[in-house]
Formats: C-alpha cells, sequence, structure tokens
C-alpha cells in the first residue's frame, strides 16, 4: 500500500476520525514510511517487555510503545530493531530513546523516536501489553490503523486506502 499522510489526511479529515501526532518524533531505520495495525505497550526506562512483544511473529502491524518520555536511556538497540523487521513489523513508534542509529538507520523498518541514546535500559519485566497509551496528542489504541511518513503519523480507528 502506497500513502502518504498528507494526501489521507485531505481526503479522510471530514469522513473519519483521524488523529494526528504532535511532530516531536525523529526518523530512524531505512524505511521513512510505514503503516499497520497498533499493538501496544507501556514500560518505563524497561525493554524486557518490549522484546517480548517484538519476538511475536506478526502480519501488518507496528509496536507503538509508551516509554513515558523517558531521555535516559535507549528502549530499542540494533538487536531490536533488527528482530522487529525479521518478525514481520512494518514500524515502531518509540515514545523514549533508542541507541545504535547507525545501525538501525541500515534496517528496512521505519522507527519514531524522540532521540538517541547510548545507555540501554535495565530489563526487570516491568510494564503493560495493548493498554491504551496516550502521548503526542493521541491516543493509542491496540487494533487502531498508524500511518507514519516523513510528514507525520496519524491514527485511524479504521484502515484507510
Amino acid at each position: 500500500m502506497t500513502f502518504a499522510t498528507a494526501r489521507l489526511c485531505d481526503t479522510y479529515t471530514d469522513k473519519a476520525h483521524l488523529q494526528i501526532a504532535e511532530p516531536i518524533f525523529k526518523l530512524f531505520g531505512a524505511s521513512l514510511a510505514f503503516s499497520g495495525q497498533i499493538t501496544t505497550i507501556k514500560v518505563f526506562e524497561d525493554n524486557a517487555l518490549v522484546r517480548t512483544a517484538l519476538s511475536a511473529k506478526v502480519n501488518h502491524r507496528v509496536l507503538v510503545i509508551d516509554g513515558g518520555g523517558s531521555h535516559r536511556c535507549a528502549l530499542i538497540d540494533g538487536e531490536l530493531a533488527l528482530l522487529a523487521f525479521e518478525n514481520g513489523w512494518q514500524g515502531l513508534v518509540v515514545y523514549g530513546c533508542i541507541r545504535d542509529s547507525a545501525v538501525i538507520n541500515a534496517i528496512p523498518i521505519g522507527i519514531r523516536a524522540l532521540h538517541s541514546h547510548p545507555l540501554k535500559s535495565p530489563k526487570k519485566g516491568l510494564g503493560n501489553l495493548d493498554t491504551v497509551v496516550t502521548f503526542a496528542g493521541v491516543q493509542f489504541k491496540k487494533d487502531y490503523f498508524l500511518y507514519a511518513d516523513s510528514d507525520g503519523i496519524i491514527v485511524s480507528e479504521t484502515e484507510l486506502s
């Protein structure tokens, strides 16, 4: 599916409930555009559940990670980005940081994150999967549809064509 978030906004703003994320994210990964149904995870400075989620084989899904906006450690590294790609994830949206950005930028997956940070996160296994998460002015819900490209991120309750 080829799309442009600007065109989707032009077409669907009056016809569907669209949420448009505030432009706070940096682009990482070799894929500038990605879309899919949302899986959510809420963690804070702990990426053990992120690894568990990314270990699942999926089809046309995007993992939205609410990391509380922390700038003190990274939730995604090159190894997890590669795992995500190999298991079929289309992209990741991280309300937090990543690391290994040079490695990640060579992997054919789209990632949006606040920043890069060299410190890895602890692994305590705390957090919640498939809960509603809210950041960047958007409520991300399981099975909603996310579309991201170089212009921004939009979320819709229904699939847009």
